[in-house]
This record gives structure tokens, sequence and C-alpha cells, in this order.
């Protein structure tokens, strides 16, 4: 018994016609014949009279028919529902958020989605990828904010934008051409950021280095967190750094350089479980993540994009934390 048999003899009830009901149901006139022995010969029992012009339910029919109606209505009752879920702004959000991008964005963001849902309750939360992968997965966050593609076939991945990737060479370096050339000797002193194996994973494509190994060598480990971090360890003149633009867009108080284009960049997208329903709510964010953005990231520029999830560096960081 299907929902499409229970409409089909709704119809036949109202119509008391077989070429009226399959017209409205949009079938063939023998389609919606055969539809109809089927579910009888399932049931045991004569729905119609045939025999009866015009067509007339028979007695155990007309109490199948009125049930049929109960479950039709039921059952748009859950479409309808559902399409209420999807187009809701109400209620609660968890967003994760990677913490090389949150300082940098969710501030303007917040600002941007407060008046596009007044009635939403955001809760905003600062994890690492792999955090933020596996909290998504198990409903610990609803979308998570990060570089995709995740490589993960229980998530869907909505990009929002590209974000380039910029050099804090030397400060004696700075001077000269406007873009950057990769040098030997930064990439002997590039820095990186503890538990972040995905970033990581992009600077080390980005310089050309196949692991980890003899980063951030010599008579200190820094076991560095936070972007800022890797800013004031380069003001210092102490390591060479590669950072998300928006990290630095708006500071005045550091000198950087672009790449050639295509530049290096990362892809930004929201990420969520593939039961994830609620459209009007992920569109409403990512118009409000785009309207944050500066007016330079929104130009359409050649970008090369670097991913993470394929990279060894990263497969073998995340196997030794396994293992």
């Amino acid at each position: 018994m299907t929902l499409q048999q229970l409409r089909y003899i709704v119809a036949l009830d109202e119509h008391r016609h077989f070429a009226k009901a399959a017209e409205v149901c949009m079938v063939t006139q023998p389609g919606l014949t055969i539809q109809l022995k089927n579910l009888e010969e399932e049931l045991g029992i004569k729905i119609f009279d045939r025999d009866k012009v015009p067509l007339k339910p028979t007695e155990a029919g007309q109490e199948i028919i009125i049930r049929a109606k109960k479950t039709l209505y039921e059952a748009d009752g859950i479409r309808d529902f559902v399409i209420g879920q999807k187009d809701n702004l109400h209620g609660t959000v968890t967003i994760g958020v990677i913490s090389t991008l949150s300082p940098y964005l969710v501030p303007q963001f917040m600002k941007a989605i407060g008046p596009k849902a007044p009635k939403m309750q955001f809760t905003i939360k600062e994890m690492n990828t792999g955090q933020l992968m596996e909290s998504v997965l198990t409903g610990a966050i609803d979308i998570a904010l990060m570089a995709t593609p995740t490589g993960h076939p229980q998530l869907r991945e909505n990009v929002v934008f590209n974000e380039p990737f910029v050099a804090l060479p030397e400060v004696s370096a700075t001077v000269g051409d406007d873009l950057y050339q990769l040098s030997s000797g930064d990439t002997q002193n590039l820095l990186l950021l503890r538990q972040e194996y995905c970033y990581n994973a992009q600077l080390l494509d980005i310089c050309g280095i196949n692991n980890g190994k003899g980063v951030m060598a010599g008579q200190f480990i820094y076991d560095i967190s936070s972007v800022e971090t890797l800013k004031n360890m380069v003001r210092a003149g102490l390591g060479f750094a590669i950072v998300p633009e928006l990290s630095v867009i708006h500071d005045t108080s550091i000198p950087y350089k672009r790449f050639a284009e295509p530049a290096p960049s990362r892809e930004i997208s929201l990420v969520v479980s593939d039961s994830f329903t609620r459209k009007l709510l992920l569109e409403k964010i990512k118009e409000s993540l785009w309207e944050s953005l500066p007016e330079s990231l929104k130009q359409g520029k050649r970008y090369r994009r670097i991913q993470w999830n394929d990279s060894p560096y990263f497969i073998n960081a995340v196997s030794g934390l396994k293992g």
C-alpha cells in the first residue's frame, strides 16, 4: 500500500469516473486502474463497485476511503511541518568556527545576522578542524564554518568564499616588490600552529614542504595556537609566517605581501550533516557572512585552492593522535 494508491482511491471517490480521476492525478487511466487493482488484491477487498454508474464505493470501500483521507491528511501535515522547519528562523543554533578565522569574521557576522534572524539564539564555539567535523557528525554543533573540502561523505559543504593566504616575511624583506616571492630562508623558519593540522598542511603545501620536520628548528620550539602570536613572532624577527588575509587586512601594524595570481587560498564553507534541513537559516547565515567580508575578498580573483585532507602531513599527524 502506498500513499499514491490512497490518493488514487480518494480521487476516484470524488469524481466517480476513471478518466476524470486519472486526469486529476496526472496519470494514465490504465495506470490508475492497475494501481487500484493492485491495492484491492493486496487488501483482499473490493473498494469500488464497477457495475454501478457512476462508480460507487463498496461498503468496506467507504471505510477505507475515510481512513485514506485521514492518512493523507497526516502525511501532508508531516510535509508541511518539514517545510516549516526549513523556513523556521526561531529557536537556537550552535555554530563552530575554526580558530584561524573566528576573531576576524565572527564579530562582523554577529552584527549582520542579528537583524535577519532576531528570534534566533546563536551559540558560537571556536574549535580546530578535527573537532568541528566530529561535532557536526555527532550533533554537538549544528553548523561548522571551516576550510573545505573535508572529503567526508556524510557532510554537506556550502561554499561561502575563498580567502587568500598572505606572507609575513622578515621586516627587512618587505621593501621592494609588492608581491611575495617564496625563499628557502623563509621556509626554514616557517611558523606553524599547534594542533591546527589542516592549517599547517596548507602552509606546507604552499611552501612545497612534504612534512613538518625541520620547521621551527633551532633553540626554541614554538608551541603556538594563535595567529596573533604568529604575527608577534614575526614582528620580533623570530620567524616567517603565512596567514589568512582576513587576519591582517585591517591590521596596519604589520606589513604583509600578497602572492601573485593565482594566489594560494583556502575555501571557506558552511558544513552541515547530510540530515540538516534548515535551508533558510543556512541561506541567511551565508548571506550575512558574505556581507561581513571586505570588498577585496568579494572580487573575482584567480585563486589556487590549497587542500588539506589529502596532505601526507595531515594524515600522519592525525594517525599519530589515534595511535
